[in-house]
């Protein structure tokens, strides 16, 4: 089903454009990948308020001396073409595009890029509560165990990069993610969309 009006995810508190495939969550519309995710209903705090950005649990607990990596994903239209970014505060970072995909993908994709070309102790830091509450309330075990498949008997979007993402995190044991609020004033995460939104810039 695709939104009439503007409106917003019922699981990422992130906007809805008219147009823009939606899809049950609990009792609220969101976003037809983050409705698949939610494989229980949203925190009473999302349930009653439109404007509710903050996880509903408590950060996933970091391994000792983990390194912190920001990153983000961005697309102009979607589909349409989007970018790619991570960054660490050392001075070390990574960007790429493609033509034509979804900001959801882009920010799995970052996640993804991030967790393959650094080793050690992560810390992956996430303005997308879609990957967020992935890994921190374990929505990914889930659709293993019902072999890629949501609790509402659909097929996993973005399969081909949550995969990976996932098996990397699940072998590794010492990756963690927390969520930071775009936009906010948080410098590195203004870098990583900035590098996202140019890379999508470079595609177009």
């Amino acid at each position: 089903m695709t939104a009439k009006y503007a409106t917003t995810c019922g699981v990422c508190a992130a906007p809805v454009s008219p147009g823009e495939q939606i899809a049950k969550a609990g009792q609220r519309w969101a976003h037809v990948t983050c409705a698949d995710g939610a494989d229980q209903p949203a925190a009473p705090a999302e349930r009653t308020t439109a404007k509710a950005t903050k996880p509903a649990r408590a950060d996933m607990p970091a391994a000792e001396g983990a390194l912190e990596v920001w990153t983000d994903g961005a697309c102009s239209g979607n589909p349409g073409p989007g970018g790619w970014a991570w960054a660490t505060k050392d001075g070390r970072q990574d960007s790429g595009g493609e033509a034509t995909t979804t900001n959801q993908r882009m920010e799995i994709r970052a996640a993804l890029e991030a967790v393959r070309s650094l080793e050690g102790p992560l810390v992956v830091v996430s303005d997308s509560t879609y990957v967020v509450n992935c890994f921190r309330d374990g929505w990914w075990k889930g659709w293993i165990a019902r072999g890629w498949v949501t609790s509402a008997k659909k097929p996993v979007v973005s399969r081909d990069l949550w995969e990976p993402l996932i098996t990397l995190v699940d072998e590794r044991g010492d990756v963690s993610f927390r969520w930071v609020k775009g936009h906010s004033g948080d410098e590195m995460n203004d870098l990583v969309d900035r590098l996202a939104v140019e890379q999508s810039k470079a595609v177009a």
